[in-house]
C-alpha cells in the first residue's frame, strides 16, 4: 500500500492518489466487478441453449444439463456479487479515511494559522460531506470497469445471434449514455454553489453556537437567527436545484434502459416472428438487452458520482493546498532582543511592558500576530527575519495569548496548566496574577472542578482570566497579549494590570489595549493609526501630546 503524501495538484489527481493507495484492493474490486457483471450475461446465453436444445426437442437429460449449469452459475454469480460488494465497501472506507488523515495532518500542520486560513464550518463539512461523497466516487473502479466489459460482451454475444442487433446495441448505449451528458455539467455547477452555500452556513452557525452566550447577552441572538434562518432558506433553494438536476439523472438511468429494452425486444421479436431468429435466441436476446440495464445504469450513476466526486475533491484540493507557516532553520537570538514589525514600524524592546493602542482593534491585534509569527509580512527579531528563524524555538519563546484562544474540557487545573505539569503553588501565583482566585473559589472542587469545552460554564471575564493565568503560568520570554481585560470590570482591570507587571517584571511583554488602567502600567505606549505607529512614548505624555489619542482613551474611560 502506498502511504505517501496525498497529490494535491488538480481534484482529479487526488482522485487518482486514492485510487494508487490501495491498487490492490481496486484491482480486486475491478476483477471481482468485471467478473460479476461479464457473469451476468451468461444466464440468457444458458437459457437460450436449455430452450432450444432440450426444452424444444424434448430432451430431457439436456435440458437438465442446461438447467444444472444456469443454477451454478446463479451461485457463482452470488458469491462474485457478495465479494465484489464487500471490497468496494473496503475501498470506500480506506478512500474516506485517507481522506480525513490528509485533512487532519494538514489541520495539524497549519497549526494556529488555521483559523486565520480556513473556517471551522469549511473543515466540519469536508469531514462530514466531501469525504462521503468522495469515498463514494471511488466505486467506478469497480462496476464501473465491469460495465465497460459487460457491454463488449453483450454486443459479441449479440453478434453471434444477429449483426442487426448488435449494431443497434453498439450505437443505442453510448447515445443513452450521451443523452445524460449535458446534466452533469449543470449537476456539476449547481453542486459547487451549493457546496460553497453549505460551507459559508456551517461557519456560521460554528460562530453563533460559539458567542451565544455574548449575543445573548447583548440581545442579538435573534438577529442573527433570523440571518441564519435566510442563508437556510437560500441554501435549500440551491438544494432544490441540485435535486432537480440529480432527479433528471436518476429518471434517466432507470427510464431510458427500459424505453432501450422496449426497442430492442421489439426488434427483436419482430425478428423471431419472420424466422430470422430462433425462440431460444429471442429469449437470449431479451436477456442480454435485460443485462445491459445494470452496466448502463452504472454509466449514468457512474457519471453522476464523478461529477460529485470532482466538487468535493476540490473543496479537500483547497484545503490541502494551504501554506502552513515557514517553518525556517536559523537560530534565534541567543537572548532577549528587539521585536519590530517593519510594516507598522512598532519595536519591542526587551525586558519592557510595551503597550499598542489603535483606533481600530484589528490593527494592533494584526501587528500581534506578525510578530508572533502568526501572519506575513514577517517580523524582525534582533535583526533576523521570523520566518527564517526555527519554528519551534519561536513557539517556545513567544507567546500570543488570544483573547479568544480555545479552552479545552479538563478540570481547571489541567485548563490553566497547558502542557507542562506546575506544582499548585506555581498555578496559585498565576491565578493570583490574573486576579483569578475568585474563580477556584466559586467551583466545587477548586483546582478539580470541571470546565466545559471553551469554558462553556465560565462568564467572559472568568474566561479572560484563566486565559491569562494559563499565559503567564506558561512564563514565555515574550509574551504577546491581546485585550487581556476587555471583559472584566474597572476594579478587576486595574488588579490585573498592576499584577501583570509585576509578574512579569523584566520579560518582555506586550498589551494590545486602549484601557487608561493599562496603559499607565507601560513603559512604553505605540499609538497607531490606520495600522501604523504616529506617536510612541509614556501614557501620560501621549495623553498630553496627542489629541487623538487623547480623545481614544477618555473614551475608554468614559465607558469603565
Amino acid at each position: 500500500m502506498e502511504t505517501g503524501k496525498p497529490d494535491f495538484r488538480s481534484a482529479g489527481r487526488y482522485l487518482w492518489w486514492l485510487v494508487r493507495t490501495q491498487r490492490g484492493r481496486c484491482a480486486a474490486g475491478a476483477v471481482l466487478g468485471s467478473t460479476w457483471m461479464v457473469g451476468l450475461t451468461l444466464p440468457p446465453y444458458l437459457l437460450s441453449r436449455a430452450i432450444d436444445d432440450g426444452l424444444t426437442p424434448g430432451h430431457l437429460p439436456t435440458l437438465a444439463g442446461w438447467a444444472a449449469a444456469l443454477l451454478a452459475v446463479g451461485v457463482v454469480n452470488a458469491w462474485l456479487a457478495i465479494m465484489r460488494h464487500r471490497t468496494m465497501t473496503r475501498v470506500r472506507m480506506h478512500g474516506a479515511f485517507r481522506t480525513v488523515e490528509a485533512v487532519v495532518s494538514q489541520a495539524t500542520r497549519l497549526g494556529a494559522a488555521l483559523s486565520r486560513k480556513a473556517t471551522a464550518g469549511e473543515v466540519v463539512t469536508i469531514g462530514f460531506t466531501d469525504v462521503v461523497v468522495i469515498a463514494q466516487t471511488l466505486t467506478i473502479t469497480g462496476p464501473g470497469v465491469g460495465a465497460v466489459l459487460a457491454y463488449i460482451v453483450v454486443a459479441v454475444l449479440l453478434l453471434t445471434v444477429s449483426p442487426l442487433l448488435a449494431v443497434v446495441v453498439l450505437a443505442g448505449v453510448p447515445l443513452l449514455v450521451l443523452l445524460a451528458g449535458p446534466l452533469f455539467g449543470r449537476l456539476r455547477k449547481a453542486e459547487t454553489t451549493y457546496r460553497a452555500g453549505q460551507g459559508a452556513l456551517a461557519a456560521r452557525f460554528v460562530d453563533i453556537a460559539g458567542g451565544l452566550r455574548v449575543l445573548n447577552g447583548l440581545g442579538g441572538k435573534d438577529v442573527y437567527a433570523e440571518r441564519y434562518r435566510r442563508g437556510s432558506q437560500e441554501l435549500r433553494a440551491e438544494g432544490y436545484r441540485v435535486g432537480a438536476v440529480t432527479s433528471w439523472i436518476q429518471a434517466l438511468g432507470v427510464g431510458l434502459p427500459t424505453l432501450f429494452i422496449g426497442a430492442v425486444t421489439w426488434l427483436a421479436a419482430r425478428m423471431a416472428a419472420q424466422g430470422d431468429i430462433t425462440v431460444g435466441e429471442l429469449v437470449a436476446v431479451y436477456g442480454y438487452t435485460a443485462v445491459l440495464v445494470v452496466p448502463v445504469s452504472f454509466f449514468i450513476e457512474g457519471g453522476y458520482d464523478a461529477t460529485r466526486g470532482i466538487v468535493a475533491a476540490r473543496r479537500v484540493v483547497q484545503f490541502l493546498s494551504l501554506k502552513p507557516v515557514p517553518r525556517g532553520d536559523a537560530d534565534p537570538p541567543p537572548a532577549a532582543a528587539t521585536l519590530r514589525d517593519p510594516e507598522s514600524g512598532v519595536e519591542i524592546a526587551p525586558g519592557k511592558l510595551t503597550a499598542l493602542v489603535s483606533t481600530r482593534p484589528a490593527d494592533s491585534a494584526a501587528v500581534v500576530d506578525r510578530l508572533g509569527r502568526f501572519a506575513e509580512p514577517a517580523a524582525t527579531w534582533g535583526g533576523i527575519s521570523l520566518d527564517e528563524i526555527d519554528l519551534t524555538q519561536v513557539r517556545e519563546r513567544i507567546l500570543v495569548a488570544d483573547n479568544e484562544a480555545d479552552l479545552f474540557a479538563g478540570t481547571l487545573r489541567d485548563v490553566v496548566s497547558g502542557k507542562g505539569s506546575p506544582d499548585d503553588e506555581a498555578i496559585e501565583q498565576a491565578l493570583y496574577a490574573a486576579v483569578a482566585q475568585d474563580i477556584v473559589r466559586g467551583l466545587p472542587d477548586g483546582l478539580g472542578s470541571a470546565i466545559d469545552p471553551q469554558g462553556r460554564n465560565l462568564s467572559g471575564g472568568q474566561r479572560q482570566r484563566v486565559r491569562l493565568a494559563r499565559a503567564l503560568l506558561a512564563d514565555p520570554e515574550t509574551l504577546l497579549a491581546v485585550e487581556p481585560t476587555s471583559a472584566v470590570d474597572a476594579h478587576t482591570e486595574a488588579a490585573v494590570a498592576g499584577r501583570l507587571r509585576a509578574a512579569r517584571s523584566g520579560r518582555t511583554t506586550v498589551v494590545t489595549s486602549t484601557s487608561p488602567l493599562v496603559l499607565d502600567q507601560a513603559d512604553t505606549v505605540h499609538y497607531l493609526v490606520d495600522g501604523v505607529v504616529v506617536a510612541t512614548g509614556g501614557h501620560q505624555d501621549l495623553l498630553a501630546g496627542e489629541p487623538g489619542y487623547r480623545l481614544l482613551v477618555s473614551r475608554e474611560t468614559e465607558a469603565s
